[in-house]
């Protein structure tokens, strides 16, 4: 069986962005949105929205592709595969912020900041983690909680693409779903 992920179908945002506001919410020290917003080091988010055509919104986000480009061009080492199966998370203390995950990274999802959890670098990559603790507590990831609109999802990838096929072959016989 196929862990679950979070799926982003960007037909359906509306670009509020809370799924920014929230995924930086968790992951901040306090974990609670006015106290964050007076942290020392902000916590960011690690989902982006994009601008696609006719200002659409694009929800992106970090995929663990496997094998990850990122992880193969890391030297340091800092982008680890053994803190949650099948995530790719950075580990801040390793990290040199040298820019080479970024550069590797086919969907440009990796950015550059100050962390809490190496306060003595001037910054470090920061990217999806998937919310590996929220998660493996039984709640669902902080941008998919946050999302009103569907365009977040957290499901297995199959089961996703089967009601996908579903979808398709209800419009090819003409039924609205």
């Amino acid at each position: 069986m196929l862990k679950k992920t979070v799926i982003v179908r960007p037909e359906l945002c509306v670009g509020c962005m809370q799924c920014m506001v929230r995924c930086a919410q968790a992951h901040s020290q306090s974990k609670s949105l006015a106290s964050a917003i007076r942290e020392e080091i902000l916590a960011k988010p690690r989902i982006h929205l994009g601008v696609g055509p006719e200002k659409k919104p694009f929800p992106n986000k970090c995929r663990h592709c496997e094998p990850a480009p990122c992880q193969e061009a890391c030297m340091p080492w800092a982008i680890r595969d053994d803190i949650a199966e099948g995530l790719k998370i950075v580990d801040p203390t390793r990290c040199i912020g040298c820019g080479m995950c970024a550069m590797a990274c086919p969907y440009y999802v990796i950015r550059f900041y100050k962390d809490a959890n190496a306060p003595e670098r001037p910054s470090v990559a920061v990217k999806c983690d998937g919310c590996h603790e929220r998660v493996a507590a039984g709640a669902v990831p902080a941008c998919v909680a946050a999302c009103k609109t569907g365009a977040l999802t957290f499901d297995e990838v199959n089961l996703y693409l089967k009601q996908g096929t579903n979808r398709l072959a209800n419009a090819v016989y003409g039924v609205k779903a």
